[in-house]
């Protein structure tokens, strides 16, 4: 796989960040978030069952919950059991329950039952981290914010765009590094990369259009050549 890039090499790591992201959007032009959602809510709702669950399971048991619980008012209502049973697939099912009863509640409480879209607010909600918050205000509202998640950070140690481990360590390396306005599809963007060329255990150097930016390249112990990178 090869994406022409007629720029010359980068020298500094602002100016590699910068061809790093205009090479993933050449790569993944019609990225989306793949969570189904049609309200900032249901996005936050959507996103707290995503933690250590995937997308796909998520989005098989979001139709239910939101049919039953459409806003803030009738989820912060509702008796924590009774949402255990309709998240119980996604895993650790009692907690995320009481994540999503707690930021409803916080929701009607604190903000009117409107999701707030400033980051130090959405993390005041009960479940809610920074890599969620980003979530939200990237994806639902369409402001500056870069989520940082295992692929993120494990993709922004290898091209040397960071050395820090800490995810909020990373995000505040990133947003050195990334426009505002380019910091959601970027990280949305090096998720995708992660998931089919870039994996933590099988690096496909050989397929990877980033791999003449990337001092890993090659090198990562596990590379090789991949099918998945077309």
């Amino acid at each position: 796989m090869s994406v022409l890039f007629d720029v010359a090499r980068p020298r500094s790591v602002k100016s590699r960040a910068n061809a790093i992201s205009q090479l993933l959007n050449a790569s993944y032009p019609d990225a989306v978030c793949s969570l189904d959602f049609q309200t900032p809510f249901q996005l936050l709702v959507a996103t707290i069952l995503s933690a250590q669950c995937t997308d796909e399971r998520v989005n098989k048991v979001t139709p239910s919950l939101f049919a039953k619980y459409p806003v803030p008012e009738q989820l912060a209502a509702a008796n924590p059991t009774d949402v255990e049973q309709l998240v119980r697939s996604t895993g650790f099912f009692r907690a995320k329950a009481r994540s999503l009863v707690g930021m409803a509640t916080v929701l009607c409480r604190e903000f009117n039952g409107d999701v707030p879209t400033e980051l130090d607010e959405l993390v005041t909600l009960p479940g809610v981290g920074r890599k969620t918050g980003n979530v939200i205000r990237s994806v639902a509202f369409r402001l500056p914010g870069l989520p940082v998640d295992t692929h993120v950070g494990r993709l922004a140690r290898r091209l040397r765009l960071t050395s820090e481990v800490d995810a909020v360590k990373v995000e505040r390396e990133l947003n050195e590094l990334i426009a505002p306005d380019a910091r959601g599809m970027f990280s949305l963007r090096l998720i995708l990369h992660g998931r089919a060329v870039c994996t933590a255990r099988r690096p496909a150097c050989h397929n990877c259009v980033l791999s003449d930016l990337c001092p890993s390249a090659f090198v990562v112990e596990g590379s090789q050549p991949s099918k998945l990178a077309t």
